[in-house]
């Protein structure tokens, strides 16, 4: 049996399902806007018990990567971000996310080989081109003296 490609196209377009932008949109929104308003309130928590503003905000980043690696490790953050999609992504919690998620998919392989193995499958080149492009740009400001 032979398929134009028009027909393929009908057939294909039937069997996808819609797009629903404004929803997507409004869902990314309310969990990405809520997972930064956590971190606010964290800050607000951790200066009024005494620390100071600089010292919050790097607890904040500890606190925003272990919540988001304990709801990966639970399946927690998988669910959410199912419904959230690209709300989910904030920097911090989705690069924690990146790391845990392969290292529990692989768990079963070991500790070394399963976990450690394919823990940075997915944030490994983020984390080299990273690592990379801030020695090449050091070492350009520190030739060129820029700074």
């Amino acid at each position: 049996m032979t398929i134009s490609k028009n027909e393929y196209k009908k057939m294909a377009d039937k069997a996808s399902p819609g797009t629903t932008y404004g929803k997507n949109m409004f869902f990314a929104f309310v969990v990405g806007g809520g997972i930064c308003a956590l971190g606010q309130a964290l800050a607000n928590l951790y200066v009024r018990y005494g620390l100071e503003l600089k010292d919050a905000r790097a607890w904040v980043s500890i606190s925003l990567i272990a919540l988001s690696a304990l709801l990966t490790a639970l399946k927690i953050y998988d669910n959410l971000a199912k419904h959230a999609g690209a709300g989910t992504l904030v920097p911090i919690t989705g690069f924690a996310n990146s790391i845990v998620a392969p290292a529990m998919e692989f768990k079963s392989e070991g500790y070394v080989i399963g976990m450690g193995g394919k823990m940075f499958v997915i944030a490994g080149p983020v984390l080299v081109y990273g690592i990379a492009a801030s020695i090449l740009y050091g070492l350009i400001i520190w030739f060129f003296h820029l700074y």
